[in-house]
Formats: structure tokens, sequence, C-alpha cells
């Protein structure tokens, strides 16, 4: 039982006897099995062709730029690499696990002990580790390397499962040399067969001599990740019995064949290797958006493509401009330049929530479909967050990619595969969700990403197979868009991912329309790296924060000094007149009233979702249902879309929204309107928030010209915003209880405090957009005294308690934070240690790199009065039109995929009185009644896991205490019970 193919060529030949016993992976249903030295062979492969074929020349470029000789040195250290990553199994611990496997071991002389007389021994002798010891003494024996020179190549073979080995692991399997081989005269036998397969691949592979050159080498920390990472997707490949089956099921074929053949099945798009475009902004521009006829390309795009151009070599770029001025555009065409400068193989687009990542995703793909590519290209695309699955445009993508690959990944499930019917779709290059690049933890390779910046965020955070993560974003350029939504907590997460993406030379830009001067500095520092901290740089780098020009460009390479650019402003701009309202319903309805009498459409922002209902409530009463619309983040997951494709139908830009409002009609929302929404309303009406935000609201009020403002009614050309949620009477500004809960004091008084002049001065000074942006936003986020004097105890308090909390955050955010990378030649032993374990967009993971509560999520059925489930009955068609309201949901057996998608469409996030521990457990219990065994199963992958709450047939239910109700119109809505 040797499991020999049709040729004795390749690693085959060059062993014989107990070796070749020795086994490596068997499958209990079918009792097939693979022997170790055909794994190795075909992991090796496997890794030979990702190099080739599939990693991006940035990270071939930065592993080679570790060793003497180059690219040729880096793939045999790959390829090798891969070849004995599970030289591990040739050990007892792992071997006693299969009897009749190991029966045939023991009769070529490799005795061992059952899995059951070692016992939980075994457990210190995990194959990873065991190779990473078997490899470090091969290289010390039999090649001269000291422990020190071992430790940063073996990592890789100890880190093939996910978390590299810490130094008490290593010490503990020292202390358990039987488990490595069998004491007795089988102990030579054991040695012989392991020593025997590490030669054999270091002459196959072609590494024997480059040995000991490579012996004087120190690997940096980002290059012993990046090729643990490749050897794990490597190994993953070969683990996949679709691809590469076992004995004796696979045909009688040499190694070369068994290898093309699943190299074919598998079929991975390759890199994205674009050329630098040529032309200027303008000629880019035209040919890569949707520009309207006869527009010109903008200062700071223009200022953006030249700066990129001009780097000494891509680098960080940080683009502050004001809202509307096109800054996407920009980032995806600096993300253009730097691929093609650096040999990134994607793009990684980071935003805020799923929702602004969902309004992203079409864009990318209009985008990508504008590239120029190959006649046969194809990109992998792939939209990020634990909804994706939901998004039509994404799922059209994964009815595309036909075939099915069964993914492998020995250590936790996949996520299920979906297989709709196959639909068409036309583009200069073919975008795919590629079948086996789904998965938690293999999606991210995808070579184009938009998704939120949580996936980023997870890259510094201490976690089992955090290397696949760093491969993920290593060959990509990153874009971070909204750069000022995050707050200490996150930035903590922030700022050491930059350093990590520094070390990796990944070209990175960063959006923001109000970002601090301090917060700027801060995130080019940490993508810098040392170089901030030189005494020489130190100037170059306070000018960062000093820079008080707008727009304005930073840019740096890793480990290079900041270049500053100062764009001219387009000539688009907007005054806008600031007003001290009441924080009273009855004097908001009278004043709307009053302004809405010619007609108009006026935004009101509230900081609460119980704030945006009352104030609806008291707006219907006065103007009619018909005349106000709701948008919070309250909604199911199917009517937050729908939300939003209606605000941009009605209230989008002119030429693309239909059906406005010709009467008066007023949108009551929450922050959901803040950002990433091209909405335009003719007054806007807001809680005091910070001033950044602030700002971000006002980007929503007379947003595009309007036929010169003549089709505004008359009282609403001169765009005003009126400013509530505060008591305004006293000697200091109060706001609201729920604000303060939000946002805290001390950032709320700051931002009075900054617009003070404004309220006092109203019509005479106006807020200037975009002049007045970055002004604002430096004065409410200096550490200079503001407001009047009499506001200094009161600003003093706030202070110290949003101190304490900041504080209290950068703690608590360290706890599972990353180390920066050492020096080079340090191995990653212990590299996520104390870490979290898996981190996933659970609500889960999700609450690790946010400081949030962990939030409940659910799905929302019907309940009939005779305990039959159906879909909610409101629900439009598909875009099929296929229905969806109503359908019976059976518990007897999962319901068919239409159904269940229909139903997983409706996940609800419920709001924050369910995050407390012990209402939380009572939700839970609760809920867990309704539990439908029928439904967790495999082939029920869109209800499988979920919590159900069911509404009684007047949409109201009971839940841990409160009564919930809910209308297509308003959402959720809370109350005691």
């Amino acid at each position: 039982m040797t499991g020999e193919g049709k040729s004795r060529s390749g690693l085959r030949g060059r062993l014989d006897g107990p070796v070749l016993t020795v086994w490596a992976k068997h499958d209990r249903d079918s009792d097939g099995w693979l022997p170790l030295w055909r794994h190795m062979e075909d992991s090796a492969a496997v890794a030979g062709l990702l190099w080739d074929s599939w990693l991006p020349a940035s990270v071939r470029r930065l592993i080679a730029s570790a060793l003497p000789g180059g690219e040729q040195d880096a793939r045999q250290l790959a390829v090798w690499l891969a070849g004995v990553h599970d030289i591990g199994k040739a050990t007892p611990a792992f071997a006693c696990q299969v009897d009749q496997l190991a029966d045939h071991m023991r009769e070529q002389g490799l005795q061992m002990r059952s899995a059951r007389a070692i016992g939980p021994d075994r457990r210190i002798a995990p194959h990873g580790l065991a190779g990473q010891a078997l490899l470090g003494e091969w290289l010390k024996e039999r090649h001269g390397w000291t422990v020190k020179q071992t430790g940063q190549f073996t990592v890789v073979v100890g880190g093939h499962h996910g978390v590299p080995p810490e130094h008490g692991h290593i010490t503990a399997l020292h202390k358990h040399g039987h488990l490595m081989r069998t004491p007795g005269p089988s102990r030579a036998v054991w040695r012989r067969v392991q020593d025997e397969l590490l030669d054999a691949c270091a002459d196959e592979y072609g590494v024997r001599d480059r040995l000991g050159e490579w012996r004087s080498v120190k690997l940096p920390q980002p290059v012993q990740v990046l090729l643990t990472a490749l050897v794990i997707v490597a190994d993953w490949v070969a683990s996949n019995a679709d691809l590469f089956p076992y004995f004796p099921q696979d045909v009688v074929r040499s190694s070369e064949e068994r290898v093309a053949a699943a190299w074919r099945g598998l079929d991975l798009p390759a890199p994205w290797c674009p050329d630098e475009p040529a032309g200027d902004a303008q000629e880019l521009f035209a040919s890569r958006f949707d520009l309207p006829p006869g527009a010109k390309v903008r200062p700071v795009q223009e200022a953006a493509v030249e700066l990129a151009r001009a780097m000494a070599a891509p680098g960080l770029m940080v683009i502050e401009a004001p809202m509307g001025e096109g800054k996407t555009e920009a980032a995806l065409a600096v993300a253009e330049i730097f691929a093609a400068r650096s040999g990134a193989g994607g793009v990684f687009f980071a935003l805020p929530t799923m929702a602004t990542g969902n309004a992203m995703f079409p864009r990318l793909l209009d985008w990508l479909e504008r590239l120029p590519a190959a006649e046969d290209a194809r990109y992998s695309v792939l939209l990020a967050h634990s909804k994706a699955a939901l998004n039509e445009d994404f799922a059209d993508l994964m009815r595309e990619s036909g075939h099915r690959i069964v993914a492998i990944d020995a250590d936790a499930p996949e996520e299920p595969q979906w297989r709709p019917s196959h639909t068409t779709r036309s583009a200069p290059a073919e975008l795919v969700a590629h079948a086996w690049l789904r998965g938690r933890k293999k999606a991210m390779l995808s070579s184009f990403v938009a998704g939120t910046v949580d996936q980023l965020l997870f890259a510094g955070l201490k976690s089992r197979h955090l290397a696949m993560r760093h491969l993920a974003v290593a060959g990509k350029v990153v874009v971070i868009d909204e750069a000022h939504a995050y707050d200490t907590y996150m930035s903590v997460y922030l700022d050491r991912v930059l350093s990590w993406l520094g070390a990796y030379r990944v070209p990175v830009v960063v959006l923001s329309a109000t970002l601090p001067a301090g917060r700027r500095r801060e995130l080019v520092e940490a993508y810098a790296g040392g170089s901030a901290e030189a005494a020489q740089s130190a100037a170059e780098f306070g000018a960062v924060s000093k820079a008080g020009a707008y727009p304005l460009l930073t840019a740096v390479t890793p480990g290079g000094e900041p270049v500053l650019r100062s764009p001219g402003a387009s000539a688009r701009g907007t005054d806008v007149i600031l007003e001290r309202i009441d924080d009273d319903l009855d004097v908001l309805v009278d004043r709307l009233a009053t302004e809405l009498d010619g007609g108009g459409c006026t935004l009101v922002v509230r900081n609460t979702v119980k704030r945006v209902l009352e104030t609806a409530q008291a707006l219907r009463a006065r103007f009619g249902d018909e005349h106000v619309t709701v948008a919070h983040s309250c909604f199911i997951d199917i009517d937050r879309v729908a939300k939003d494709a209606d605000l941009l139908k009605r209230f989008g830009p002119p030429g693309k929204a239909e059906g406005r409002p010709a009467g008066p009609h007023i949108v009551v929302a929450s922050q959901v309107a803040e950002q990433s929404l091209d909405v335009d309303f003719d007054l806007l009406v807001t809680d005091l928030c910070p001033v950044d935000l602030l700002l971000q609201r006002m980007g929503r009020l007379h947003r595009h010209q309007r036929e010169g403002q003549h089709e505004r009614p008359e009282g609403l050309r001169r765009a005003r915003c009126l400013v509530t949620g505060v008591d305004w009477t006293g000697d200091v500004p109060a706001p609201v209880r729920g604000s303060v809960a939000v946002y805290g004091a001390y950032a709320l008084l700051r931002s009075a405090a900054a617009l003070l002049p404004h309220f006092e001065k109203g019509p005479s000074r106006p807020v200037r957009l975009p002049d007045d942006i970055s002004p604002l936003v430096q004065t409410a986020y200096a550490d200079a005294p503001a407001g009047p004097e009499s506001w200094a105890p009161a600003m003093a308090d706030a202070l110290e308690r949003y101190e304490r909390h900041r504080a209290d955050q950068a703690e608590r955010a360290a706890v599972f934070r990353l180390e920066e990378a050492g020096r080079d030649g340090r191995p990653l032993f212990g590299w996520v240690a104390a870490g979290v374990g898996d981190a996933d967009d659970t609500r889960t993971g999700r609450a690790q790199v946010r400081d949030s509560r962990e939030s409940l999520e659910v799905v929302v059925v019907q309940q009939r009065a005779d305990g039959s489930l159906t879909t909610v009955p409101w629900l439009a068609q598909d875009r099929h039109g296929n229905r969806l309201a109503g359908l019976e949901l059976p518990q007897d057996q999962p319901p068919p995929p239409r159904t269940a998608r229909a139903a997983a469409s409706c996940g609800l996030r419920l709001p924050i009185q369910f995050s407390y521990a012990d209402v939380m457990d009572r939700a839970i219990e609760e809920l867990e009644e309704l539990y439908v065994p029928a439904w967790q199963v495999k082939d029920s992958h869109w209800l499988s896991g979920q919590l159900i709450l069911p509404l009684d047939e007047d949409c109201q239910t009971r839940l841990a205490g409160f009564s919930l109700r809910y209308s297509k119109s308003d959402g959720l809505e809370v109350s005691s019970a």
C-alpha cells in the first residue's frame, strides 16, 4: 500500500521503502486515503502555480526583496515550504489516528502506540508544531543552521493551520520526544523516514544549494506572514478531494496530469495587471466614469492624479475635499495608477457601514467594466459584509459562477455554496464571484472588494488565520472612505493596520470631507513607520497637523517624509445660514408649516430613532401621512434598501431623480442620511451633533443647482440649516440626553462653540461651503479652549469625561490588537497569542473592532393565528417578477430557496435596548421558542442558525418585556410592555 501513480518521477522517484506508507489524508466515508509524499507534491505544485498565475506582483516582489536570489529564490522558497508543510504528519502522534493506515506503517517498521494509548498527550504535538520542530532539527543537524536562524523559516510550517506556535508550546513538545519518534528500535526508522522526505523535497524543489546562502537571511515579519498565507492557500487547494482525488479513487496518471487537471478545475482568475493609464486627468476620467456631457475634471481630482504619478513610489494619499467633489472617482483613478506602479492585483474599498458598502458596489462594478482589459480577462469580485448574499448585484455575480467547487477548511465549516440559475452578463472583463473564493476565511482574497471597514480592521486583531487576511490586503490598493467616521476604539485598530500596510508597501487612499488635523497626522505617521520618529522628520510631520488648506492632499511613502498639495476648490459652493431653534415639537411643526407654505422638501435629522418617530408622528398630524417619510436603521434589510432607493429616486440629482414632490414633503431621518446618499433638500433641520457630522448633513442641503435655484420655492432659495436638539436658553447649551448618549457632551459643546459666530451673526455670517469646512473642523477638534468663558466649567467637566472615555477605549482596544511588525529575522512565534480565536463579520466579530455592545439580529416573519409562518405581507416582487410577500414557510422541511431567501432578506438588528446582557439573554431564550429543526440543515443555509422573530397579523409582538410594532412606513417601534 504505497499509493503509487503512473510513474516514479518527481518526489515519488526519490523515495522508497517505509516512507511510502506514511499517510496524510483519509476519508472515513469512502476509506480513500492519500500518502504524505503525494500531498507534499500536490501542495508544492499548487504553490508554484499560485506564485506564477495568481499571486499579485507586489506580493512576489516583497518576498523576493528579502532573499539574495530575488524572485527565483522567493519562488523556490515558497514551493519548498509548501512541500514540507505537513512533514509533522510523519510522526506517531499523527499517524496513530487511523488504525488500518497505522497498521500498514507498523508492518514497515514504523511502530507506534494507538491513539487511545497515547491519550491527551497527542495534543502536545499537533502536526504543524511537530513539522516546525522536525524541519528546524533537519536544518540544524544537516545544514549547520543555528536555532535563531531556523525559526523565521520553520514558523511557516508551524503556523499553517492559522496560529503560529508560542514558545511554551515549543518547549512542551521538546519534553515529549516520544510523540515525534517512537522510542526503541523503531526510532531510527522514524528518523530515516522524516529525513528522507525532507531530503527529497530539498532536492526536488532545488533548495539544497540555496540553504547555505539563506542561512544569513533575516526574513522580515511581513514576509513570514505572506509565506505562511501562501502555504495555507496551497494546502487548502491541495486538500480539496474534488480537485485532488484520494487513492484508490484517483485514475492512474502522472503527477503533472493530476496537477494540470486540478488547476483547470480550480480555474482561479488571475490578478489584475493594469498598465499605467496614459493621458491627462481629463482623458482618464472621461474613459473611466460616466461623466455628463461637457463635464470637466475637478481640481482635486486632477491634483490627485498628478500627485499619484509624481510620488517616488506608491504610498499613502489622504484626500480631503468637500462633499460632492468626486473623491470616490479620484480614489479609483489613483488606485489604478498606484496598482500599475506597485504591482497590486486588486482594490479593497472600505466603507463605514453595510449601507454605504451596498451603495459603492455597483459603482465599483461600473468602473471595472470600463477598465481596459484583455479579451479573456476575468476579475474576481466580492461584496464583503454579512448581508452580501442579499445584494442583487452580488447575487447576479454568484449566479454567473456556474461551477461548484467544495472548499476545504479542516478547522471550521465553510459557508455553504449557493447555486442559483445561470444568467448572462457582458463586460470587457468578465466579473465573477468565484466559487472557491467564498467562505469567511478566503473571500477577501478576491481581487476587487467593496465592504465594511470591519474587514480591514480585522487585519489588526489577533485572531486565527490572520495571515490570510494580511495576504488579502497585501496584494491590493486599499481605499478607506469616510475616515472621519471612526472613533478612538476603531482608530486604535486602523492605525495598527496602517502600520502593517506600510510594512507591506500597500498603496492606500484615505478619503474624508472633514478630517481633524491631528487625526490626519496620526494616519500619516502610522503608515510611514519609523521615519515619523526621526528628529529630522519632526518638522515635516508637524506640518501635516498644521496644514490649514482645503481641499488638501497629503502623501507619504513607507519610511518617507510627507508631501502636501493644496489644489484649488471647484467653483461650486453654498452659503448656509445657521439658526438655533427650540427643541419643542410644536415649535418645529409650526416653523415648518410656515417654511413650506409654498412647497419644498425638508430633511429633518435626529440623533436617535426614538426622536425620529416622535417627530414624524407630530409632523403627520399637521401635514398628513403622504407628506412625511421616515428613514432610520431599524428597518428590515429589504425595506432599508428600498428606503434608500426611494430617497434617491425622489430627491436625487436633477436628470436622474424622478417624482420629486411638488408640494411640501418632509423626510425625518436618523444618521442614515448623513453619508453616501446623493440627495438634495431645500431646507435642513438637524439635532446638534459633532461639527464634522453636521457638515456632512449640510452636504444634503442645496447639493445640486436646480435651474439656478429657480426650481426651488422662493422662500427656500437660500440654504438654511435650523439646529435643534438643545436647550439654548441657559448660560451653556444643554443637548438632549439622547444626543449626549450617542456623541458625548464634549464633542457637542465643542461643535456648538465652533458654530457660535455663525449662530450669532446669522445671515451676515453664513457657513461658506467648502471654505469653512476645514476651519470649523479644526476649531472643534483643537486642544485650545473654545466657547465663551461662561462655558469653561461645563467644558472642563465634559473634557474630563471625554478623556476618560477615550483612554478606556484605547485600553480595551489594545487588549487584542496585533503588535507592530518586529525586527527582521524575528520569528512569528506567539504572533496571535491571547487572541480572540476566529474573527468574522458576525455580531460578535463586529463587536471586537467597534466599541459597541453586541447586538441581536433576527429574521422577521409573520405568524398566523393557526401558528403557520409566512414571509411578511408587504414585500414587493423581485427583479424577475416573482412574488415574495406572504409565502408559506413550511416547518417540517427547509423552505424552497426563493422563499428562504425572501425570508432572510427581512433581517433586522434589534435596537440598543436588547444589547444589555440580561435583556439579551431573556430575548434569546424567548426567540428560541420558535426553533425549527427542519431549517437547521446544510440545505437551509439562508435560515439555519437564525433567530426568528414572529409578528402577529397586526405586525406586533412582545419580547423580553418590550412591545414591538413594525410597519413598512416607520420600521420598528419599541415601547415598554
